[in-house]
């Protein structure tokens, strides 16, 4: 039992260090711990640490996307090998190489089937991807891309069609011209498509992702040039694949450091795995396009790595956008960053 007492001169045998303070102590002046707040010496830490990010039980503060790796991934890949073919078949049927330019047309042809075979898979049911062209909103990359392989499909197949057959020769070179004038369309509008989500590494990286997949579907589609065409007609092809190789080399590290604290997740994992592995092979492919392009086995390895390589990249990004997503660190650090720096 307590040994205190109330008495006419106040409590008798009470405790010292039992008196209760309300609040910071601003009530009960006089007793100890009471009175006005003291100031806080110079040197003095204090005692409760600033406040770290956090969500409701470490859950992930933004639904990552539910897509399939192998169907987007390789979606935005085959696209991109298809849209950046279709420039370069152009090109080879303009300067006079015309088995470069049926391998290209017949190789973009191939690559935007597979492309949107593998869109509408992940979509679930074929008759989506035609309910997505009941508008046109220019304001939506999904809407603008959903018309951009609508127009571009069935002028790629014109123009293979045409050159393996021989007929129609004439509105076979249209659809060539109208096929080169969609593919960088082709190319660069899922780097749009990605950047325009609410993923970290995606978005924090929207200015330089969709030139990262630009330039990642011109060494694709040089590539898909060396390892198909003759050896005669490739010398465009491995001037192309040089400067599309360091053109994606120099573009991952500008969206690694664009994409600020989100830009680890492009370091580790499995999306640092697959960017490394570009790495090398791009380096690979374009050391091997430029010194040995002119012999057949060479240049057809020198392709092979330089696919490779690209698909290493859009796999890559597509992992680390994932990866971001799921860690809330990469939601809320960044979004208080901008609120402190917007008060100051």
């Amino acid at each position: 039992m307590s040994e205190n007492r109330v008495t006419r001169d106040g409590l008798r045998g009470e405790r010292q260090g039992r008196d209760a303070t309300f609040g910071n102590g601003v009530f009960g002046a006089g007793q100890p711990g009471g009175g006005h707040r003291k100031r806080r010496r110079r040197g003095e830490e204090l005692a409760v640490p600033p406040a770290d990010f956090t969500s409701y039980y470490g859950r992930p503060v933004i639904k990552a996307p539910a897509w399939a790796p192998a169907d987007i991934a390789g979606y935005l890949f085959l696209g991109g090998l298809a849209g950046a073919g279709s420039v370069l078949a152009a090109g080879a049927a303009a300067t006079g190489r015309p088995a470069t330019a049926r391998a290209m047309k017949v190789s973009s042809l191939g690559a935007i089937t597979l492309s949107t075979a593998a869109l509408v898979h992940d979509l679930g049911r074929p008759g989506r991807f035609h309910h997505m062209l009941r508008v046109v909103k220019p304001t939506s990359p999904m809407s603008v891309g959903s018309w951009l392989l609508a127009a571009y499909g069935p002028m790629a197949g014109a123009a293979a069609a045409s050159d393996v057959t021989g007929l129609l020769p004439r509105a076979g070179r249209a659809a060539t011209r109208g096929a080169a004038l969609l593919g960088p369309g082709i190319a660069a509008y899922t780097g749009v498509l990605l950047a325009d989500t609410a993923v970290p590494a995606w978005h924090d990286a929207h200015r330089t992702l969709p030139f990262l997949f630009a330039a990642s579907a011109a060494a694709a589609a040089s590539g898909m040039a060396l390892a198909t065409g003759p050896v005669a007609e490739n010398g465009p092809a491995r001037r192309a694949a040089v400067l599309g190789a360091a053109a994606e080399l120099a573009l991952t590290r500008a969206v690694h450091r664009r994409a600020g604290l989100a830009g680890e997740t492009y370091g580790h994992g499995a999306a640092g795995r697959l960017l490394r592995a570009a790495k090398a092979l791009g380096w690979a492919g374009a050391a091997g396009a430029a010194l040995l392009g002119r012999h057949r086995a060479p240049a057809a390895l020198s392709g092979a790595a330089l696919l490779a390589a690209s698909a290493c990249t859009r796999f890559g990004v597509f992992r680390a956008g994932i990866a971001s997503a799921h860690d809330p660190k990469y939601t809320i650090a960044p979004q208080r960053e901008r609120l402190s720096e917007g008060a100051g």
